[in-house]
């Protein structure tokens, strides 16, 4: 499939892109898609939750009452989740919620990504995108010449573009990555998606 080039100024040039078709025109796979997502959002989790355990409340072992004839459950200590200020019984203890993937399914999901947005026509391709000097004031002017002010957008720029991503850096609703971080969840978190003409080849050499 054939894509326009716009340049920063919102304008179509002459310049045609072919955008393979095995990986922005294939049948989405909507399980791959959920794997891929679900692992990216895992992985954002520090596991740092805790919760004070009987082990962990200070207080006095002391048995506070005799084992039976109370008619009440029987009671070890103070420190017994059954009473106020005891600790808790099985509450959450730190732990790693990262997962594996297979590459090969988290390539298909993000070519599936990828072509429900070309099927949206939600995808874009950027000529021009190159600052000297890190310039937010410029990059919201490409925005506003885009009419992309209020949308959500993700830029997939080529590598070594790092004056694009501190650009963008505070702008609310924008985000930029290389292209070879691109992941299935910025792709379906935006609601278009901008891709430099420097960094369609390197999607295409990663994802194919």
């Amino acid at each position: 499939m054939e894509a326009k080039v716009l340049d920063t100024k919102g304008k179509a040039t002459s310049d045609k892109v072919t955008l393979s078709d095995s990986i922005y025109g294939i049948e989405p796979n909507d399980h791959a898609i959920y794997l891929d997502v679900k692992q990216y959002l895992a992985n954002q989790r520090q596991g740092t939750h805790k919760s004070k355990e009987r082990a962990d409340i200070t207080g006095s072992t002391r048995k506070i009452k005799k084992q039976k004839g109370t008619g009440t459950a029987r009671a070890g200590s103070i420190k017994s989740p059954i009473f106020r200020g005891g600790g808790r019984a099985f509450g959450p203890r730190p732990r790693d919620y990262r997962f594996k993937l297979n590459t090969k399914l988290k390539r298909v999901a993000r070519r599936s990504a990828l072509s429900l947005k070309a099927k949206d026509e939600a995808i874009f391709i950027l000529d021009g995108l190159k600052f000297d000097t890190p310039k937010t004031k410029e990059f919201l002017s490409v925005l506003t010449a885009l009419k992309l002010e209020n949308e959500k957008v993700l830029f997939v720029v080529g590598n070594g573009n790092d004056n694009a991503y501190k650009s963008a850096k505070n702008i609310k609703n924008t985000k930029v990555v290389s292209a070879d971080s691109l992941n299935t969840y910025d792709v379906l978190n935006a609601r278009k998606v901008i891709i430099a003409k420097d960094a369609v080849d390197v999607i295409e050499k990663i994802l194919n």
